[in-house]
């Protein structure tokens, strides 16, 4: 019989060489100290015959050792490419998650957009083809195309109508910045069909989206990065929340473009005033809420979204981008370690409710697998 819970963390490796390991390393130990036995795995390292998994924990001064551990009572997913093998191993049926597959980012927007719940957080969004570009900007000023399979910033363009010509400025996949000056719309057409075809990123499409003008600070993007978790009750709860401002002259706020992180009351109190900056708090949390409910409904059992929000200038709140594997670093850039640990937390002690739950009683849950 068990002494301890054992929960596996699904993700990529490479030999001993991790996507995200910093990130891991913390969860893992987090894991070790609620009582769990924690562990990396792989798809690799999965022998469903013998009912035995090859994991990884984390050694004093760096690296990691590896051993055989019991099959998990749950594991938590952080796989982050959509390659054949991982997705053949989500729909084995093999395990208990924590978090279901979820859609493609441009499929999740369009799906948001026709919710009653959420659609007026949603700015209108289509997929790209000839004519999308010149069509969005008879009716808006700014208009991003950006790929719908992006992360950090990479490959989105941001295009301006100022006066009689037309401003380009984005980053490439490498993350450099790029900038431009147009006559013509015709021009922005030719320009863009060139740039989604040269920054495609996989074999990832790329989506048109109504651009916000998002400039609290003058020449400068600032956004809303907050996070909504479950807690070890099983309930949604916003962990935190912060700014990231975009460097002068960049299109995105991104953190690894550049972006800085500041707190959220500090950062909307100086552009709101306290009252509407609360205002402005409260519908960010309700937002996510609402949005968190709807995905769940969707996809099946989930367990912290990361929610990219923008506030533009006249105070309207927007929803930028959902993901369901985020990060978490800008808690610990602005110095906030209370939530940042209580961020690396939540997923671990979710996972011990969901271990919990099933000791109890069946625990079922009709659309966990469905992509």
């Amino acid at each position: 019989m068990r002494t301890k819970p054992v929960l596996g963390i699904l993700t990529w490796r490479e030999g001993k060489r991790f996507s995200e390991p910093k990130y891991l390393r913390r969860l893992v130990l987090a894991g070790q100290r609620l009582g769990a036995e924690t562990f990396l795995f792989s798809h690799q390292d999965v022998n469903s015959a013998e009912k035995k998994i090859r994991g990884f924990v984390p050694v004093k001064g760096g690296g990691w050792e590896s051993r055989l551990f019991p099959w998990p009572d749950v594991v938590i997913d952080r796989y982050r490419k959509r390659v054949d093998t991982y997705l053949r191993l989500r729909h084995s049926g093999l395990f208990q998650f924590a978090n279901s597959p979820f859609g493609k980012k441009w499929r999740v927007t369009e799906m948001l957009a026709k919710e009653e719940r959420v659609k007026h957080w949603i700015p209108k969004t289509v997929v790209y083809a000839a004519g999308k570009v010149k069509a969005m900007l008879k009716h808006h000023k700014i208009v991003y195309v950006k790929p719908g399979n992006g992360t950090g910033g990479r490959s989105i363009v941001k295009i301006m109508a100022q006066g009689d010509h037309f401003l380009i400025r984005g980053r490439n996949r490498r993350l450099s910045q790029v900038e431009t000056k147009l006559g013509s719309v015709e021009s922005v057409e030719k320009w863009i069909r060139r740039w989604v075809r040269e920054q495609r990123i996989g074999d990832g499409n790329f989506l048109v989206q109504q651009g916000l003008d998002l400039e609290l600070v003058p020449d400068r993007v600032a956004d809303v990065r907050l996070l909504i978790q479950k807690k070890g009750d099983g309930e949604w709860d916003v962990t935190g929340s912060g700014v990231r401002l975009g460097p002068a002259g960049s299109s995105i706020s991104n953190l690894h473009g550049g972006g800085k992180p500041i707190s959220f009351s500090a950062f909307m109190n100086k552009c709101f005033g306290e009252e509407r900056a609360l205002e402005i708090h409260q519908e960010c949390q309700h937002l996510a809420h609402e949005v968190a409910v709807v995905l769940e409904q969707k996809f099946g059992r989930m367990m912290e979204f990361g929610l990219d929000v923008g506030v533009d200038v006249l105070g309207a709140v927007w929803l930028i981008e959902v993901n369901p594997k985020p990060g978490r670093e800008i808690f610990s850039q602005m110095g906030d370690s209370q939530t940042y640990a209580e961020a690396i937390a939540r997923p671990v002690s979710f996972a011990l409710h969901l271990v919990s739950a099933s000791g109890s009683e069946e625990n079922s849950d009709p659309k966990q697998g469905r992509e």
